[in-house]
């Protein structure tokens, strides 16, 4: 006789099934996560500053359209940046990990772009992402409360000191979820400058400037730049970019790799050489 046929053994096994599948996958992972030995030494608890800005990334529900986890996939990788670590999320009290990508993941956002960008994206998410369905959040622009901030750290078990509250008056709460924001991923030297494509002779091909390469490195400037270098090349969030004085092989690096110092992402892997090279030469006839 099969198991099928004995209802009740059926169901005694499959509710077993279950419970096991339910530890495994959901109930030992939360004692992992906060088991000490598994602490990276360069993640640091939240400031005041940052926690608030946490609390106020889940009451608006960012959660809900950004994940904060890179799995070990290579198309997670490649986009995202190293994998996630457990000793990460140490001080994640609830963690943020997500399922559901509506937007980017987050978990390697911190030190990608400067503040100003941050700033600019929260308050007019399309001024910086023209295809984005991200709403608005210009309303943040208002007195952060910090009445709670230190009861929050002690029931955490936060350090902090008085200074640290104190830093807190004028602050608004984009303030702080833009602090929040730089914090993810940050603690972790994970970003490195791509630059195995960048051997040999950068000998720009397009240096003719022909009318047909101008104009499509100018589709490509108004696409991917001007949002942080504005519409004429002067700069906003970005440095300005007119007669930058800057060698063909050396803008092409820039814009190929990004500069980890100012917070340029690298571009090489979603344009490739040629695009990047007519945005050289689009650049550099300005």
């Amino acid at each position: 006789m099969t198991i099928e046929k004995k209802p009740l053994l059926f169901l005694l096994l499959a509710t077993a099934t279950i419970l096991v599948g339910t530890i495994i996958t959901m109930i030992a992972p939360f004692k992992w996560i906060n088991d000490p030995k598994l602490k990276i030494a360069s993640v640091k608890p939240y400031t005041p500053l940052q926690l608030e800005g946490r609390d106020i990334y889940i009451r608006e529900g960012c959660n809900n359209c950004h994940t904060q986890t890179v799995r070990p996939l290579l198309s997670d990788v490649g986009r995202y940046g190293d994998y996630s670590k457990t000793g990460e999320f140490i001080y994640d009290q609830p963690h943020l990990w997500g399922s559901r990508r509506t937007g980017p993941d987050l978990a390697r956002i911190g030190g990608k772009y400067p503040d100003a960008w941050h700033y600019k994206h929260m308050a007019d998410p399309k001024s910086m992402v023209p295809k984005t369905n991200m709403p608005a959040y210009a309303f943040l622009n208002r007195p952060l409360d910090s009445s709670l901030s230190e009861r929050k750290m002690k029931a955490l078990k936060f350090p902090y000191t008085p200074a640290d509250l104190e830093a807190l008056k004028g602050k608004t709460e984009m303030d702080a979820l833009v602090a929040y924001m730089q914090k993810l991923g940050n603690d972790i030297p994970w970003r490195k400058a791509k630059q195995a494509a960048l051997t040999g002779d950068l000998k720009n091909p397009h240096a003719q400037k022909d009318t047909v390469v101008l104009n499509e490195g100018k589709a490509i400037y108004a696409r991917e730049c001007a949002q942080c270098h504005g519409a004429d090349l002067k700069g906003e969030v970005g440095p300005g970019l007119l007669k930058s004085g800057k060698a063909d092989a050396d803008l092409f690096k820039a814009i190929y790799s990004g500069i980890d110092e100012n917070g340029m992402p690298a571009y090489g892997d979603t344009l490739g050489t040629d695009k990047v090279w007519k945005l050289v030469t689009f650049i550099q006839a300005q």
